[in-house]
């Protein structure tokens, strides 16, 4: 095709989205937005419990979300509530017997219809300026932050969160809605791109079409909200299939969503069956992207699954996947040990184990062996109390059901056999799935409880020769999500930071606690795709480049 090739007119439809992106794209460069000046991001202060204040006030959360436990709940496309016969319950991990919930529960038609309705809504929605759909996420924040307290209680109730996890889980949701607002009015100004002469250059990022939202249970406010907000004001609908065993918390923000009046079918609520559901949601021709945060199985499965182009399918769908973690704590001989103790406990038992991003392994290297492992016991019975969450007081409560609980446990029947008990290793008898934390020593690095992501309170102390053995073993893993280095000599750390091969690494602190826009969340190889939740690439992951070249006319 030669250069003096006539301009080509532009569908109707594309000419639109053209008009309203440039208008967006200005508007965003002038700082003339349509939205109330939101200030740059800050993360959501942590509440204080410390307050008396805070606490009553938490307190009273808590007995009005217990008093709404049993209610029923029906899946909804389309704007349409829909009830089926066929529903499963959200039980309370502490105490089984308590129904927190009754959801409908969604089949494979139902799953079909979701992403048809879905894909109905995208056809306007993709068109929506950035300014309007960041509007949505803005006004989300603000509701859900005068409501923090009755979402974090929620999480207590359906998940076994203590009441500081709980409320870090709920900032962490304001912070995905903020952040990713801000990120979409970025985003709507274009990527920088090189002009020449005779013509105009520019770059849109523009949707991709129908996502499949999957959730995790263990952060099932926060990452729930989040992909299914970066997903939504980057201009795609979305269905949502919420973890079984979090539906409720799910349920609490779909509602927000749909009061503020976002059109229908953009944001569709379909709980149901993992194997059923999920694969319905992920083989289906109109479904352009997969959103998933889960084990390494389950990603496994949908990232083959995603790969197959089916009939009708005129895309390669997007698997944006977040899976599993065997993550590390290091510690030389010249590090805190004070320090290192205490950041080796609270990775390892903060939400009882049950965080991708957990400290499941302790390297540490033989000249301070025997007394960090001395000092990592005394402060895990000194810290690490197990009870009910509703308690303030308890550190650790439940796991989260009864499966994870048999699991968790026919692990450290494994680590007998695997290293040196010295500390937990029995559950408490009475109802509910509690499991103490649990300590096992002097573990081989290739050993199952070294190896395998058990997701509980289980921690294995692995002894290494000296620094370079201990960056040896630290990397001998198929994941590769976070890692903390705990010394005090500068050329080691600068070393670890190079050769400790995470998504996440941290230095002489914990290796869970992720900040949104300050520490961006993704892991390497079996860790999943990197995607980064909560820096400023996340956003590029629901959204396509288009680059337009416009020759100038005289």
């Amino acid at each position: 095709m030669g250069d003096e090739e006539p301009l080509i007119l532009l569908r109707e439809g594309d000419l639109q989205m053209a008009q309203k992106a440039e208008k967006v794209g200005s508007a965003a460069r002038s700082g003339n937005t349509g939205v109330p000046d939101r200030g740059p991001f800050t993360n959501e202060p942590l509440t204080n419990f410390n307050d008396p204040a805070e606490r009553r006030v938490f307190e009273e959360a808590l007995r009005l979300v217990k008093a709404r436990f049993g209610e029923k709940h029906p899946l909804v496309m389309g704007g349409e509530e829909i009830w089926t016969d066929d529903s499963f319950t959200s039980l309370n991990p502490a105490h089984p017997d308590q129904v927190v919930g009754v959801f409908s529960q969604g089949d494979q038609a139902l799953a079909r219809r979701a992403v048809e309705a879905a894909d109905a809504a995208f056809e306007s929605w993709q068109y929506v300026p950035a300014e309007e759909r960041a509007g949505y996420l803005f006004r989300a924040a603000d509701i859900v932050r005068k409501r923090k307290h009755e979402f974090s209680a929620w999480m207590v109730y359906e998940v076994g969160k203590s009441w500081v996890e709980a409320d870090a889980d709920t900032a962490e949701a304001i912070d995905f809605l903020e952040y990713y607002g801000r990120e979409a009015l970025r985003l709507a100004q274009g990527g920088e791109v090189s002009q020449i002469p005779g013509e105009h250059a520019t770059m849109r990022y523009i949707p991709l079409g129908v996502g499949a939202v999957i959730p995790p249970w263990n952060f099932p406010f926060a990452i729930m909200a989040g992909m299914s907000a970066a997903a939504i004001v980057a201009g795609n609908s979305v269905v949502l299939k919420p973890a079984s065993t979090a539906p409720a918390i799910a349920w609490e923000f779909f509602q927000v969503m749909r009061d503020l009046g976002l059109p229908a079918g953009v944001f569709n609520f379909v709980p149901g069956r993992g194997g059923e559901i999920g694969d319905t949601l992920v083989d289906h021709s109109r479904v352009r992207f997969i959103a998933f945060t889960g084990s390494k199985e389950v990603g496994l499965r949908i990232y083959e699954r995603a790969a197959k182009v089916h009939p009708g399918q005129i895309w390669l769908k997007r698997a944006i996947l977040e899976m599993g973690g065997k993550d590390v704590v290091v510690v030389d001989e010249t590090a805190d040990l004070d320090q290192a103790a205490q950041g080796i406990v609270v990775s390892a038992f903060g939400f009882q184990g049950q965080k991708c991003s957990a400290g499941s392994r302790a390297i540490i290297v033989e000249g301070v062996y025997d007394q960090l492992v001395e000092k990592v016991v005394q402060v895990a019975r000194d810290l690490v109390t197990l009870g009910d969450p509703e308690d303030r007081r308890s550190y650790m409560g439940p796991v989260v059901d009864e499966n994870q609980y048999r699991k968790i446990l026919s692990y450290i029947d494994i680590g007998r056999q695997e290293g040196r008990l010295l500390l937990g290793g029995e559950a408490p008898r009475g109802e509910g799935w509690f499991i103490p934390a649990t300590i096992f020593a002097d573990v081989d690095s290739k050993a199952r409880i070294a190896q395998e992501e058990i997701f509980g309170p289980v921690l294995a102390i692995i002894k290494a020769r000296d620094y370079e053995d201990a960056i040896r073993i630290a990397n001998d893993t198929e994941y590769g999500l976070t890692a903390s280095f705990y010394s005090r000599d500068p050329e080691r750390i600068e070393r670890a930071k190079e050769r400790l091969h995470v998504g996440n690494l941290y230095t002489n602190r914990k290796c869970t606690g992720a900040l949104v826009g300050v520490q961006p969340f993704g892991g390497f190889n079996m860790s999943g795709t990197d995607s980064k939740a909560g820096g400023p690439d996340y956003l590029l992951l629901f959204t396509q480049a288009k680059a337009i070249a416009e020759k100038i006319i005289e």
